[in-house]
């Protein structure tokens, strides 16, 4: 099976449904390759890498058509299950609503937020957990992006800030938690948030999820600063079968969790049945 150009996806596992597991940004590929060498034993995994920037403009609706393309031939045999990680969970969520049919499952890790009161609530969290020198260094990345011009140094000042950010974020992450760096795409991650955020403010999302007709679970960390509860309450208006699942001592990013990677691995697959 051959990915659709321009979309590189990376397979896993030989036997078993077909799993499709998108990763966060947006921008930021290769995050989730821990968790489909996991999944592998068990199941089929694709890992597709969203579209870059520069050819089309990138939109909710352009990463829900791109995934569609991905998943033509699993459809053959019937609707696949889908995880997605912060804007990937988000985006999952997208695909399940404007594709219902496609999809027989929906497990959302760490998802994001969509309304105001909960992105309040995040940037108060991430507020209080940052160190004035995690402060500082985040500042000062922000002000040079601000200026630069170039692609390549805005990608890379971008990567910078996202493992400053994934590091408030986390609780107690492994020593070797096996993940992956590949190159982020700062305008990418610009076009599809401010899309995204548009789509939230028009009132689209979330009401269109009351078009989902798979069963969705949220796994979220305790310690996450994304409010999950709050996020949970706000889809939970329009998504009758939506389920919140919490794990202890557990920040953003389960799967690196010293004290909850193997617990957030019995829950996944056990969701995915």
């Amino acid at each position: 099976m051959q990915p659709p150009d321009p979309i590189q996806v990376r397979f896993y596992g030989k036997s078993g449904p077909w799993v499709v597991l998108l990763h966060g940004g947006p921008g930021a590929p290769g995050e989730m390759a821990p968790v489909a060498r996991r999944l592998g034993d068990r199941f089929r995994v694709l890992e597709p890498f969203e579209r870059a920037s520069g050819e089309v403009p990138l939109t909710v609706a352009r990463h829900v058509a791109d995934l569609g393309e991905v998943l033509r031939e699993p459809l053959r045999e019937g609707p696949v299950r889908l995880v997605g990680f912060s804007w990937g969970a988000m985006l999952a969520l997208a695909y399940a609503a404007r594709r219902p049919g496609d999809i027989d499952r929906v497990v959302l890790i760490g998802c994001g937020t969509f309304d105001r009161r909960s992105r309040e609530a995040y940037v108060a969290r991430m507020a209080q957990r940052m160190s004035p020198d995690e402060r500082r260094r985040i500042q000062s990345l922000e002000a040079r992006l601000a200026v630069e011009t170039d692609r390549g140094r805005r990608n890379a000042l971008f990567a910078q800030l996202g493992s400053l950010y994934a590091r408030v974020q986390s609780f107690k992450p492994l020593a070797n938690n096996s993940e992956e760096t590949l190159p982020c795409d700062e305008a990418g991650f610009r076009e599809t948030w401010q899309d995204a955020l548009s789509l939230q403010e028009r009132g689209v999302q979330p009401a269109e999820f009351a078009r989902i007709r798979a069963p969705v679970v949220m796994i979220h960390g305790d310690e996450d600063p994304h409010p999950g509860p709050l996020i949970h309450d706000s889809l939970a208006r329009f998504i009758p079968d939506i389920e919140y699942r919490e794990l202890p001592r557990c920040g953003h990013k389960p799967w690196i969790e010293r004290w909850a990677s193997d617990a957030f691995y019995e829950l996944l697959t056990a969701c995915l049945g």
